[in-house]
């Protein structure tokens, strides 16, 4: 018998977006005008990795310049923020549909360690923004000798 995986989350967000379908849908006052760009707030898509040096955040932000982005770093509290805004370049008219999403977001990030602030570097490049948080020394894995008796010193790692 093979195991089953359930990830309740892709539900939750397939959920999420046929409610807003049928909310878009219900907004719409006549089914043969053009639609509004949406503008509300979003939440980026992001991956978060720890090795034991950094803990490094990856979030894709398409389409935002450098300027529109902010990184807030509180004790071992990250706040991602910024706004997408619609490019008014075009008139609404003459679009067909819009589905991006424009308007504010903001993400936070609880990091449950020490971090070094002064030497955080984030890097934005292709849509994509790369904050890494390297650890404080404090917190870093090192070893230390322990001496047994006659056996003499014995290296052990400490976590």
């Amino acid at each position: 018998m093979g195991i089953l995986r359930w990830d309740p989350f892709a539900d939750m967000v397939s959920l999420r977006d046929q409610i807003n379908r049928v909310f878009d849908e219900s907004m719409r006052q006549d089914a043969g005008r053009r639609e509004a760009a949406p503008a509300r707030a979003w939440p980026p898509a992001v991956d978060v990795l720890e090795d034991a040096d950094s803990i490094v955040i990856k979030a894709d932000l398409p389409g935002l310049k450098q300027d529109d982005i902010h990184i807030d770093l509180t004790g071992d509290t990250l706040t991602l923020k910024g706004e997408r805004r619609f490019e008014e370049e075009q008139k609404r008219e003459n679009y067909l549909r819009i589905e991006r999403t424009y308007g504010t977001f903001q993400r936070s990030f609880q990091l449950g360690v020490p971090v070094d602030a002064d030497k955080v570097k984030a890097s934005y490049q292709d849509g994509a923004l790369t904050i890494t948080l390297p650890k404080a020394e404090a917190i870093k894995p090192h070893r230390v000798e322990i001496t047994t008796g006659n056996a003499g010193p014995k290296a052990v790692e400490t976590k």
